[in-house]
């Protein structure tokens, strides 16, 4: 079941993304005034009820959050640096506004009054009891229970932590770093990696400009046989937006504060309490098991790339001088291409784009029991983004909207991530609100020759994103707290986490995977030999991600506040991943976004 096309104006309330400075200012003091009334009139009930107290709240998050989120996404992907500037003044503003009414005592004390009326929550349903219980829970947990003093140093610090937080976000976006290169150095590239590539004249040599983009950087770091150009690439990408170690440094030293004043040890006590894993012993036993397990595979893997780089030094006439950490990826897909017959560059050719994107929506269609429909000459934020309507398969029940902005561009988000632009909820006249989506990820170009074309590993990534998409799509609730990918923070990548094996499924692949010039399917024995290397290097593959969860266990599930993030970063990495940092000064932390970005204590889901 194709996607369809659609010339008429799309179905449901389209947002308008092309808000100019001014407009956004006046979105965000209208909210923020709205709120404050809200908020105000709730707190002088006199006889509080789940109706007179709750439901207001409850509405006010429900009827705000698209134009909330709507002016707070644009400083991920507008061309235009003003309205970047303005969408990002106005999350800091929008986000003081709910630390200072999330510690409201006026507001609290009627919501704990309602919550203290066994006859009020016994008339409840499942969703509205939830509501109210992570309502309560969520003004104790902002420290209603504390000293006026205390409750004033807590409200400071957390206006000061989303600050920072959406500083490193904008710094990590606009930030990206490049190099310069010969053809020569850039050995191992195939020829559309050059293709309308940007050059610059160095010393009066001609060179090729090669950015810190997803679509730049991996190709060089697994294909380009000059040991000393990878090693260069990896230090541009490492040595990018310095100015945000201090940040996370501070944020890190904030948040220890905040949970210490709440009556928590460490932040990690304090994040995880809502979460499925509940303790940091939970999280660091999961972790500690799972590196003993994987350690046993790296043992054998490490052997294998160490040969393959002995037998390369060997060759050059060099001393062998060990593993680094811009030698994983390159003798990663070495051994993969070696051992499976695996060529990632014969691979792509059977990935174009548009076929994989109406593949995998095919997939999701049949799944799912949907439709949908790319709407054409939509409003949108950028004339590459594609927007579709979803339906039930039987076209009688329309059900939301998604955007799709999937090719890099200067200034942009630069990774792979889904947004809820608007939660789905009933309205107070009883219909309901649907619920819209943007993705937004940096995969390969159109070339002049070529269409975009993907690695397998892009296209298992458009899988596990449009998970969240339809994850956001499909859900049905009351309320737009508990809407889509809004669970406990450790579940929300297991949806998607799922479904990216449908990427490995031999029968779907032939359904989309086809070359773009021919059209034919890719071949059955490509598809067995793609599918028998999909677990090779997966000991030191995940040792990786161990990393990445044992570093954010170690700056936030400590006692000391000056923990030093770029130090525990670089020794971290080193002992678990098997792979010697650089001997030049990097600081790989300061574009690591999850720790700004949600994820912080949480890492490990």
């Amino acid at each position: 079941m194709t996607a369809q096309m659609s010339t008429a104006p799309a179905k449901g309330t389209v947002l308008n993304f092309n808000l100019g400075p001014e407009e956004i200012t006046r979105i965000t003091d209208r909210l923020i005034s709205n709120g404050k009334a809200i908020q105000d009139r709730v707190a002088t009930q006199s006889n509080p009820t789940f109706a007179n107290v709750v439901v207001p709240l409850a509405m006010r998050e429900n009827e705000q959050s698209s134009e909330y989120y709507l002016i707070t996404f644009l400083q991920n992907v507008s061309i235009d640096k003003d309205v970047r500037d303005a969408s990002t003044m106005a999350e800091e503003r929008l986000n003081a506004f709910e630390i200072e009414s999330s510690m409201r005592e006026d507001v609290y004390a009627v919501v704990r009054a309602v919550f203290n009326n066994a006859s009020e929550m016994d008339k409840l349903g499942a969703e509205d009891r939830r509501l109210i219980e992570k309502m309560e829970l969520s003004y104790r947990r902002n420290g209603l229970a504390l000293s006026k003093d205390k409750r004033e140093r807590l409200g400071s610090i957390k206006k000061h932590l989303s600050e920072l937080e959406t500083r490193f976000s904008r710094n990590v976006n606009e930030g990206d770093g490049f190099e310069t290169f010969t053809r020569e150095e850039l050995d191992g590239l195939v020829d559309d990696f050059f293709e309308g590539r940007e050059t610059k004249v160095v010393d009066g040599v001609e060179k090729y400009i090669v950015t810190t983009k997803y679509p730049d950087i991996v190709p060089v770091m697994m294909k380009a046989t000059n040991e000393t150009t990878r090693r260069r690439m990896l230090f541009a990408e490492e040595t990018r937006c310095p100015e945000n170690i201090p940040l996370l440094q501070e944020a890190v030293k904030l948040r220890l504060e905040v949970a210490q004043l709440l009556g928590y040890r460490t932040h990690a006590e304090y994040k995880l309490e809502l979460s499925m894993a509940k303790a940091p012993g939970a999280v660091l036993a999961f972790e500690k098991d799972l590196r003993q397990r994987l350690d046993v595979l790296a043992d054998k893997e490490i052997k294998e790339i160490e040969a393959l780089k002995r037998a390369d030094k060997k060759a050059a006439g060099e001393k062998y001088d060990g593993l680094f950490s811009w030698d994983f990826r390159y003798y990663s897909n070495m051994v993969k291409e070696r051992k499976h017959n695996i060529n990632d560059d014969e691979v792509k050719e059977y990935f174009p784009m548009k076929e994989v994107t109406r593949g995998i929506l095919e997939i999701y269609q049949t799944m799912l029991g949907l439709r949908f429909v790319k709407v054409e000459d939509a409003a949108v934020w950028h004339p590459e983004v594609e927007l579709y309507e979803v339906w039930e398969a039987d076209g009688k029940k329309f059900t939301g909207h998604f955007y799709l902005d999937l090719f890099p561009r200067a200034d942009k988000y630069n990774h792979a991530a889904v947004w809820p632009i608007r939660p789905g909820f009933v309205r107070a006249d009883g219909t309901h609100e649907f619920p819209v989506a943007a993705m937004v990820a940096n995969f390969p170009k159109p070339t002049a020759s070529k269409p975009a074309l993907l690695k397998h590993s892009d296209a298992v990534t458009l899988l596990h994103e449009l998970g969240h998409v339809l994850h956001s799509i499909c859900s049905t609730t009351k309320w737009a707290r508990f809407h889509g990918t809004a669970t406990e923070g450790d579940f929300v990548e297991s949806p998607s986490q799922m479904l990216e094996n449908w990427g490995w499924e031999p029968s779907e692949l032939q359904k989309f995977a086809v070359h773009y010039k021919t059209g034919k399917p890719i071949p059955a024995e490509l598809v067995k030999r793609l599918v028998a290397a999909k677990n090779e290097g997966a000991g030191l593959f995940n040792l990786r991600q161990v990393f990445f969860g044992m570093f954010d266990m170690s700056i936030h599930h400590t006692e000391d506040p000056n923990v030093d993030v770029k130090k525990n970063f670089l020794k971290l990495r080193q002992e678990i991943s098997r792979f010697e940092n650089d001997s030049n000064d990097t600081w790989g932390t300061s574009t690591f976004g999850h720790m700004m970005g949600g994820y912080d204590a949480g890492y490990y889901g």
